[in-house]
């Protein structure tokens, strides 16, 4: 008696389950990829209400990082530069240059400028500036090498995963404190060696696995 159905019809459950196989593994790593801070938050850069050059400032001039953000090294937040920081310098510095309109127009009225912070973590996290800059951790690690951004850009993803993968092995992440401020600082070859010194001297302990650490 002939065949109703074609003899490849007998792999269809294998064509199935490899097609389906298939489509989940692709699933999953769109949804990994597109899905994650990667690539939803990382490259972001808003624009500020008057242009600023940290490329400028920071690599050019040469301006401390620590300058305009002075709060860093002894308090939990970052401070945004208050409009008397940049008036410091351009009350001789083009003073009459119309790119900086608004910031003495800020100075005259006596409020600050509304800056967009490009480096927001959640608000049910608790992360203190002052804490990771003891412990040793650079700009540059978390921010990236500002001082070549004409205009800041987030390049970490600031998320958990992210947080937790330093927290779980700080060791290459920890330099001196003269350093902090190096966007183009390198781990040396006795890195390791630094590191257990540092960590032993400053009882550093990173939580990991308590979530009270970073959420209070």
């Amino acid at each position: 008696m002939a065949q109703l159905f074609p003899k490849w019809t007998n792999n269809i459950q294998t064509y199935l389950a490899v097609t389906t196989t298939v489509l989940i593994v692709a699933g999953v790593a769109f949804v990994w990829y597109y899905f994650s801070p990667w690539y939803t938050d990382v490259g972001y850069h808003p624009v500020q209400p008057v242009p600023y050059s940290h490329k400028l400032h920071a690599d050019d001039l040469g301006i401390d990082c620590r300058y305009c953000h002075h709060s860093v090294e002894k308090s939990p937040h970052a401070n945004v530069p208050p409009t008397q920081t940049c008036m410091n310098c351009h009350k001789l510095i083009l003073p009459e240059s119309d790119r900086l309109l608004l910031v003495r127009e800020s100075w005259g009225i006596k409020i600050p400028l509304r800056w967009v912070r490009v480096h927001k973590i959640a608000d049910y996290t608790y992360f203190d500036h002052s804490r990771h800059l003891y412990a040793g951790v650079g700009c540059a690690d978390c921010h990236g090498n500002v001082a070549q951004m004409e205009v800041v850009t987030l390049k970490k993803p600031l998320s958990m995963s992210w947080c937790l993968d330093c927290h779980r092995n700080p060791d290459r992440y920890l330099r001196p404190p003269e350093e902090l401020t190096n966007m183009n600082w390198q781990a040396p070859a006795d890195q390791g060696d630094f590191a257990r010194r540092i960590k032993t001297k400053k009882e550093l302990k990173p939580p990991v696995t308590d979530c009270s650490g970073c959420h209070r």
